[in-house]
């Protein structure tokens, strides 16, 4: 049994209250770790230590270029224990290792893109309609930043809130998940290794009404960026909005997958499978709903099943086992109950549909890659996210019903077209209610282009260029180089 300790003020740290809870391994079902249960006072004391460090630490006087560099250091070190920390995820979290290896080593790009772009935030001279007066501009960091990050990929969604963060000058407040927090601890202490001053980088667990709601409420947090539920995400909003603090939101979806009988269809059966059952489909841009057109159905299915079937289930850690387990038991019993509630709504099983019962399973919370055909687009299983394997197919006759059926929900995050017709994928891009849109691909990402949601999938955007003007705010400075005062009581 391993014990991990909070990261306050560059320190490790228990709880306040000295309370403990433990996290368990997916796999096995079993308890393997403790964490500390923190609660409003460990939430004060980092924030206090994040306020310093941003108010007048070494880190506020720190030119961009110094915390570039440091940005470097991090990205070094992570590559340097990309295999140590891919092994902690995939045991606190489930997921593979040959998708959690390949992320953990994929981000340093991060912290080298943002900490090549964290000198050249820069402001503007405007050519004023004024004579006598010099007009510039200044993006300066918001200060303390509250990043509350979900379960299933918590390095890599952690990363793109805190590379672009400490680019832009502001200091943080991590609160993972309590499913999955040894990650995040390690993770932290590779900060204070790499030069970054104390209180820049603080992990706070816990759960959320102990530790999530006063990092959110408290008065010195100025932004809060969030992954997780929709659900969660509009208390915070509504909570952030009370103190008009700044947010972003990345909320999940229900992702269309559409292909069009002119498709590649050995490519699209791929890409259908890559969107769901990568993963175990419990990722944010899952492509949950695969859009059919009505000529290839048939073929298509077929072939999808054929796949399907070969999917190897078992032990996360070995490199060639392609579907693991549900990361959490609240979430596989979730999964369970959608599986009946499709059946009850007339959905027709094709694939899976219940626990994972094969030896290599063990005693992890598996559940069967399933797919349900004959599905209306107004069934639950195809309108909310469910965060598991399954996939509902839903037939289409022509482009504008593909395009009616893919904007038919209130989630808008990403969505795949599959079609050999260029002027068709952009009318369809064009269309789509959804902030990515993968043309003959699916579920690909990258530190350079901006990942975020239309609608219910929430607000802002993660990396590239417009992650960073998340946590900078706009001054403008007006100098009057001569102009007398004339009247007072008159705008100038």
């Amino acid at each position: 049994m391993q014990r991990f300790e909070m990261v306050i003020n560059g320190e490790s740290c228990p709880s306040a209250s000295g309370e403990w809870f433990d996290t368990e391994n997916p796999f096995t079902a079993q308890t393997w770790a403790q964490i500390p249960r923190g609660n409003g006072t460990d939430v004060d004391r980092a924030v206090q230590a994040a306020h310093a460090a941003f108010s007048t630490g070494p880190w506020s006087q720190m030119s961009p270029s110094q915390r570039g560099l440091l940005l470097h250091r991090v990205g070094d070190l992570i590559a340097r224990d990309a295999q140590k920390l891919a092994a902690l995820e995939v045991r606190d979290n489930g997921k593979l290792m040959a998708e959690m290896l390949g992320q953990c080593q994929y981000l340093p790009q991060w912290y080298y893109y943002f900490g090549g772009l964290a000198d050249k935030v820069q402001g503007t001279v405007i050519p004023l309609d004024k004579k006598g007066y010099f007009n510039f501009t200044r993006n300066e960091p918001l200060g303390v930043v509250a990043a509350i990050t979900p379960w299933n990929s918590p390095l890599l969604l952690a990363t793109w809130k805190i590379a672009p963060a400490l680019a832009a000058g502001c200091t943080i407040v991590i609160k993972p998940s309590e499913f999955t927090s040894a990650s995040t601890i390690e993770f932290a202490k590779l900060f204070a290794e790499a030069g970054f001053p104390p209180g820049v980088i603080n992990v706070v667990t816990g759960f959320g009404a102990d530790v999530g709601s006063p990092l959110v409420e408290h008065p010195l947090v100025k932004k809060i960026t969030f992954t997780g539920a929709d659900s969660t995400g509009r208390k915070i909003n509504e909570a952030a909005a009370r103190q008009f603090k700044h947010v972003s939101l990345e909320l999940g979806g229900k992702s269309p997958n559409i292909v069009f009988d002119d498709a590649d269809l050995d490519d699209a059966v791929n890409g259908a499978v890559s969107g769901i059952f990568a993963a175990t489909g419990q990722t944010c841009i899952a492509g949950s709903r695969l859009l059919l057109q009505e000529s290839i159905y048939e073929t298509f299915v077929d072939k999808l099943l054929t796949l399907a079937r070969t999917a190897k289930m078992g032990d996360p850690s070995s490199m060639d086992t392609q579907v693991g387990p549900v990361t959490t038991r609240p979430q596989y019993q979730k999964v369970l109950s959608y599986i009946e509630t499709a059946k009850q709504e007339g959905a027709s099983l094709l694939l899976g549909g219940k626990p994972g019962s094969a030896p290599e399973c063990g005693n992890g919370w598996f559940i069967e890659p399933t797919i349900f055909g004959d599905v209306n687009n107004k069934m639950r299983i195809a309108q909310e996210e469910v965060f598991g394997p399954i996939l509902s197919i839903i037939k289409f006759k022509d482009e504008d019903e593909a395009v009616a059926l893919a904007n038919d929900v209130r989630f808008g995050l990403g969505s795949g077209v599959w079609t050999k017709d260029i002027g068709r994928s952009i009318r369809v891009a064009e269309k789509l209610q959804a902030g990515m849109v993968w043309v003959n691909s699916y579920r690909a990402v990258s530190y350079m282009s901006p990942f975020g949601g239309y609608k219910d999938s929430g607000l802002g955007r993660e990396n590239g260029i417009d992650a960073i003007r998340e946590y900078l705010q706009t001054k403008s400075v007006w100098i009057n180089t001569g102009v007398k005062t004339a009247n007072p009581f008159v705008m100038r």
